[in-house]
């Protein structure tokens, strides 16, 4: 008989392997998987008393902590569907997004309640809002209260199909309103079994947990960590004095983050040089940095780099950046180089870029596509937006909107998104390009690189920057700087000196913020902040 692929097979088996490991860590106390396990129960049966079934909606709005965490396997157990908040949302899009959902539960951090408050009386279906670590007197119930008068027996789980859609994760939105990504249990199981090995998750690894829970790859993680019985440490906030805190109090060996956010430590370390003696995987999502960041973090932190590729819609990892065996005589510049690519489909994923005729492009590293993706991972559709669906999903494949091109080896190199191409003088140019060349500069700690109109090449590349603490360029400086760098046609034109670059929660740049800065200061140069 066939087992249905159901994701609270992995919390049992931690549970019955590792059950008197002392294995989740939030703040200054500490779970064993058993006692996890007691509050997921506990959670299940409030769930139900409040009259949560199968197939409803609960949301949570919640950075990293032991309630998030406890949510994913909480909320299965009846079938229910869990709605992951983005943090940094404003009042309106909690709005939008809990009533297109239908939510029934909102569980909610008190540091974040002062979000929902406002568009409180506005919510059509929330039934009751529960709150995590209450400490102001409102009407709302608190959730520790709460929990502590709920059973701690084995909760009797809703018969589910491995088909059954477990998450309703909302995308960005940046155009218009945040579509609902449909993931299923087998969508998410086949992801953390693929996902475990290409990072070779083990029972003695430490995740910290930097990515946010509500961003894709964070909501993965405790999946395949948990199945391996893993220890995870819940970090409220990712400031770097405190993941340098946490890599020496739990000997944190892995890590998921942004590019943003290790750059971050990277400067940290400059100026602080902590001691990190542990092996430590660094696992990248977003876009691809240049060769001389990985370069840097493998030699100056001593920690090992992966780069990854993909996105909501398919659960959401599909490539890897790890060298394979026969590559690894390469010239250590050429690996790196390698590194700082999304890389290889991973094991159960099809990926392929194509053209505009639906052609494989040539792998010579020139010729550029979009990436397509078939796997078990991709989502079962947006919740309610069909045509957003077929438009998706076209004849079986993922159409990501991502720009890439393929060198001999089969390495997938992302250059852009659709939409962030620039086309100056009927050239494409790459921002990510550009970016590369950017961080290069001594002087630079980051940067962004948009298209703005040109009247004589229609579009050329403007630079947001990020200077280095004390240091000092021009508009001028850095204009020469890319020139040297690139093509001359692919140099900036203009440059926007910044004391920060808009973000994500998850740490990646929005460029959407940056094009509205432009054009409110109408293109001039300058320093203002956002």
């Amino acid at each position: 008989m066939n087992v249905p692929l159901i994701l609270t097979q992995f919390l049992d088996r931690a549970v019955s392997l590792y059950g008197s490991k002392k294995a989740i860590f939030a703040d200054d106390r500490a779970f064993t998987y058993e006692e996890l396990n007691t509050r997921v129960n506990q959670l299940s049966h409030g769930l139900k008393e409040l009259g949560v079934q199968k197939g409803d909606r609960v949301a949570y709005l919640a950075p990293n902590s032991v309630e998030m965490l406890e949510g994913f396997y909480g909320v299965f157990q009846l079938g229910a569907i869990m709605v992951p908040l983005n943090i940094r949302l404003k009042p309106e899009d909690y709005l939008f997004i809990l009533n297109h959902s239908e939510s029934k539960i909102l569980f909610v951090d008190q540091e974040l309640y002062h979000l929902i408050l406002p568009v409180k009386d506005q919510l059509k279906t929330v039934d009751k809002i529960i709150v995590h670590y209450k400490d102001e007197p409102t009407q709302e119930i608190d959730y520790d209260s709460w929990l502590n008068t709920k059973s701690s027996k084995v909760y009797d789980r809703e018969l589910l199909d491995e088909n059954d859609v477990c998450s309703l994760l909302y995308t960005s939105g940046t155009t218009g309103n945040p579509k609902g990504v449909m993931l299923t249990h087998r969508n998410n199981y086949l992801h953390a079994l693929t996902t475990m090995h290409h990072l070779r998750v083990q029972d003695q690894d430490v995740l910290l947990h930097v990515l946010p829970m509500f961003h894709v790859n964070g909501w993965g993680s405790p999946f395949y960590y948990t199945a391996n019985g893993a220890s995870q440490v819940c970090m409220r906030k990712a400031a770097p004095v405190k993941i340098f805190e946490a890599l020496k109090k739990h000997k944190v060996s892995v890590m998921h983050m942004a590019p943003t956010v290790l750059n971050s430590l990277m400067q940290y370390c400059e100026q602080y040089a902590p001691n990190v003696d542990q092996d430590v995987r660094v696992v990248i999502a977003g876009s691809a940095p240049p060769p001389a960041f990985v370069t840097r973090v493998e030699k100056e932190l001593g920690w090992e780099f992966i780069q990854v590729y993909g996105m909501t819609e398919s659960s959401p990892l599909s490539t890897v950046s790890t060298i394979r065996s026969h590559l690894k005589k390469l010239p250590l510049d050429q690996q790196y180089r390698m590194k700082a690519k999304a890389g290889h489909q991973m094991i159960g994923c099809e990926v392929k870029v194509i053209n505009e005729h639906g052609e494989v492009v040539a792998h010579n590293a020139k010729e550029i596509g979009e990436v397509v993706v078939r796997s078990n991972g991709v989502m079962k559709g947006y919740w309610k937006n069909d045509e957003a669906t077929m438009e998706a999903i076209r004849d079986g494949w993922l159409h990501t909107g991502d720009m890439a091109n393929v060198d001999e080896h089969g390495n997938i190199d992302i250059v852009d998104r659709k939409k962030d191409i620039i086309i100056s003088g009927g050239e494409n140019i790459s921002s990510i390009e550009v970016e590369g060349a950017l961080y290069e500069h001594p002087a630079i700690l980051e940067a962004a690189v948009i298209a703005v109109p040109d009247e004589k090449w229609g579009e050329t590349p403007h630079a947001f920057v990020v200077l280095r603490s004390g240091k000092i360029l021009t508009e001028q400086d850095v204009i020469e700087f890319t020139r040297e760098k690139l093509a001359h046609f692919k140099a900036v034109t203009g440059v926007t000196f910044v004391d920060e670059l808009p973000k994500t929660a998850s740490g990646k740049i929005q460029k959407i913020h940056l094009r509205n800065n432009y054009w409110e200061a109408k293109g001039k140069t300058g320093r203002f902040v956002n």
